[in-house]
């Protein structure tokens, strides 16, 4: 017992010594406070890879339901209203001077205590995460198929189930890569793969021309299916915008002093990422409808059907991308589930552990995935429920506790609109979505 009570040089008991020492072995070994070496492009390309995801492909299908107006305006405003409330964020990550938010709910409780911030923050976090992965593992296992059915039009055709399980099979290796550093090289080939997929689906359009008996009214024969489409087209947008849920687990690898905070180089991280957004969003969602109109599918490159081999590699190049994105979103899950068997069920931290965790997360997301394909819906549902509100309005809300800006001013009103638009981005997606999914499970057959 006497050596718990002796004091030593810093006037801690060598009990709080070691439990010091413990908590920073632990940090030095979850994934994303282990590694903070990470330059400014590092934040550029993982960001890119967070955001430009599966949802530009289908952004043409969501103008096709929000007519040229309301498209327009509805891309143009996310892409503004989602660039603020991501410096918002990136501000926010240092701003206790001597301390570090590397994770979202860490932040959340800075705002609004202990349980209530993991209360509010945690759940939609998770659900935007698993979300995205459960998704993702559906459109590589899409992409695929597709491929596969391109190349070799002649073959026995294979179940999606399976293309899914053959996409899940590389998850189960790269799963453990230990942290966002190690993932970088994965991250910088699936940023590059966004961009060229999506120059290739409106190049194809543009090449293809506007059909000749393209027609831009909306699609829905009734009144009541024109307003669920519209609500649901939403939920795509929101989809599209997804980068918030790990953008300070991602500001988290950049090194810090007082000097130079994390907050510059990644800030220019994010703007280089939001530029290649740009680029890859409006061409596509442009073009796309202007092309097609409302005859576009939700998956852009399954209206595109030649040049076969320009296609064919379009999806390849979305299956590649995918694999980084599904990483980038499944390293803060993994970071959640390693910290609370490691420091509140006090299991040691081995890689045995790690494996058994990562293994049976891969695992779940692809038997969801299997068992719901409904890539639609899916993305209009989930869109609404958690993306709205980690993505355009918490980071405001954050913001107006925090910092208490002056009423009515400049920063009160840009934050109270943000909140405003974000609210009922999620009142009415999910709506719209869940409409969708009713509509397709139907005629739909478990493990088909």
């Amino acid at each position: 017992m006497g050596v718990e009570t002796t004091n030593n040089d810093h006037g801690y008991t060598q009990k709080e010594d070691d439990e010091v020492a413990r908590q920073k072995a632990i940090d030095d070994w979850l994934p994303i406070t282990s590694s903070r070496n990470a330059k400014w492009w590092y934040s550029a390309f993982h960001n890119v890879t967070a955001m430009v995801g599966a949802g530009v492909l289908s952004l043409p299908y969501a103008m096709s339901e929000l007519g040229w107006g309301p498209g327009v305006a509805v891309l143009i405003l996310s892409w503004i209203i989602t660039l603020y409330t991501l410096w918002q964020m990136v501000e926010m990550h240092e701003m206790v001077p001597g301390k570090r938010f590397d994770r979202y709910h860490e932040l959340g409780q800075h705002a609004f205590g202990e349980k209530l911030g993991l209360y509010i923050v945690v759940p939609q976090q998770l659900i935007v995460e698993v979300g995205v992965c459960i998704v993702y593992m559906v459109t590589g296992g899409k992409s695929l198929k597709k491929f596969h059915d391109i190349v070799c039009s002649t073959c026995k055709p294979i179940k999606q189930t399976y293309f899914i399980m053959i996409f899940a099979s590389v998850h189960f290796v790269l799963s453990h890569l230990p942290n966002f550093n190690s993932i970088s090289g994965v991250s910088l080939a699936a940023a590059v793969m966004s961009l060229s997929y999506s120059t290739i689906a409106w190049t194809a359009a543009v090449d293809k021309g506007v059909q000749p008996d393209v027609q831009y009214g909306y699609k829905a024969s009734s009144k009541v299916g024109t307003v669920f489409n519209f609500f649901s087209a939403l939920g795509d947008v929101a989809f599209a915008y997804a980068g918030h849920n790990v953008v300070l687990e991602i500001q988290a690898t950049i090194p810090s002093t007082p000097e130079k905070p994390s907050k510059g180089p990644m800030w220019r991280g994010v703007i280089v990422a939001y530029i290649v957004v740009a680029l890859c969003y409006f061409p596509v969602a442009l073009i796309g409808y202007w092309i097609y109109g409302n005859s576009i599918s939700d998956n852009i490159l399954i209206t595109l059907e030649k040049p076969v081999w320009l296609i064919a590699m379009a999806n390849m190049f979305v299956v590649v991308h995918v694999i980084g994105s599904y990483q980038i979103y499944a390293m803060p899950v993994f970071d959640m589930m390693e910290t609370v068997l490691v420091k509140k069920l006090n299991f040691r931290p081995t890689m045995i552990l790690r494996f058994f965790v990562r293994n049976i997360y891969v695992a779940f997301t692809m038997f969801v995935g299997i068992t719901f394909p409904f890539f639609g819906g899916l993305l209009g549902f989930f869109g609404g429920f958690a993306f709205a509100p980690t993505t355009y309005f918490l980071p405001c809300v954050m913001w107006l506790a925090i910092y208490k800006p002056k009423k009515f001013g400049l920063s009160w009103w840009a934050n109270w609109i943000c909140i405003v638009f974000g609210v009922i981005l999620m009142i009415v997606s999910p709506i719209g979505g869940m409409r969708q999914i009713i509509i397709q499970a139907k005629d739909y057959k478990f493990y088909n």
